[in-house]
């Protein structure tokens, strides 16, 4: 891990495109957290149940950065008795702080697989995306739109395949959940002023600059998440949700392209930025200041933040077809 951002800044300089780059560290990711498997599957003995073990949010998404923790999950088979479910504590705290130790600091929010909650059948999580879907609560939808980006790891990929089915079905059909995750989809703004010109965040340590991950990514990762729900697309990636909802035409071919071009000057920009501060001795982080780009970066990276707020607009007037 501690090798990955000179990697990222020798595959940025070799010009190498933002969704290579983040699906070979990702590939990082993946390669410890099987070998951490293992190790453990070794030290501990057969497990006494099938299990698939699954990364959220970026890893999930084959996304990652140099700046990034875990976020993982168990799904367990059904029929477990209370030693068996017992024998995945010290199992998935192995991993856990495995990877830790390799530099994939343990989560803050404590969407670990080593919390209790997310160590559960795929009865349990079944139940789980029933109620956040029924109730679409606050809490609810952070949760949905975190476990809607899950990815097999290891173990067994039956687990979950079935159950993402489930839920992607059970989604469309509720229209008050799709219309409640679409407004919290849209709870990142881009960073535009009234006169659409960059806005920068005005006060504090990050003053100055533009926030290239919240009101930058994020928002973007949103919308691929709602083309998914919309289109029941099993994939996680946001690329990779963009194209198939311009194939699935949920979104129109013209504004699904200026999307995508949109998101990759945007991830662009912001995977340049962590390499040139890992070049000058600095830990990479997420905050641009716009002064530090051309003239000429600035008016497509403006450009880029109008295209996505525009397919925001889209999403929130309930059609994502631009004319």
């Amino acid at each position: 891990m501690a090798r990955i951002p000179n990697l990222a800044v020798q595959l940025v300089a070799a010009g190498n495109r933002h969704d290579m780059i983040t699906q070979m560290i990702t590939d990082i990711a993946d390669v410890v957290t099987r070998r951490l498997l293992a190790l453990a599957e070794a030290k501990f003995g057969p497990p006494p149940a099938r299990y698939a073990w699954l990364a959220c949010g970026s890893q999930g998404r084959q996304e990652q950065t140099g700046v990034s923790d875990q976020d993982n999950c168990l799904i367990l088979e059904d029929g477990l008795d209370a030693d068996a479910l017992a024998w995945f504590d010290p199992f998935a705290r192995f991993v856990s702080d495995g990877l830790h130790a390799c530099g994939y600091v343990h989560c803050p929010g404590d969407m670990m697989a080593t919390n209790p909650r997310w160590c559960q059948p795929v009865s349990v999580w079944r139940d789980y995306f029933a109620h956040w879907i029924a109730s679409p609560g606050k809490e609810a939808q952070m949760l949905a739109s975190v476990m809607f980006d899950l990815g097999v790891i290891g173990g067994d990929a039956t687990l979950f395949g079935g159950l993402q089915a489930e839920t992607l079905k059970a989604s469309v059909r509720n229209s008050i959940f799709t219309a409640h995750m679409a407004t919290n989809a849209l709870a990142h703004g881009t960073p535009l002023g009234l006169l659409k010109n960059l806005a920068t965040i005005w006060s504090g340590e990050h003053r100055n600059t533009i926030d290239m991950k919240l009101n930058g990514v994020v928002p973007v990762v949103d919308l691929g998440r709602m083309y998914a729900l919309q289109g029941r697309l099993d994939v996680v990636n946001t690329r990779a949700r963009i194209e198939a909802a311009i194939a699935g035409r949920i979104i129109s071919p013209g504004g699904g392209r200026d999307l995508l071009d949109a998101y990759d000057m945007i991830a662009q920009s912001r995977l340049d930025h962590q390499a040139e501060r890992i070049k000058q001795g600095q830990a990479p982080d997420n905050f641009l200041p716009p002064v530090d780009l051309s003239s000429f970066e600035r008016s497509h990276l403006r450009d880029a933040f109008v295209v996505v707020k525009t397919m925001q607009s889209a999403l929130m007037q309930g059609h994502n077809v631009l004319g």
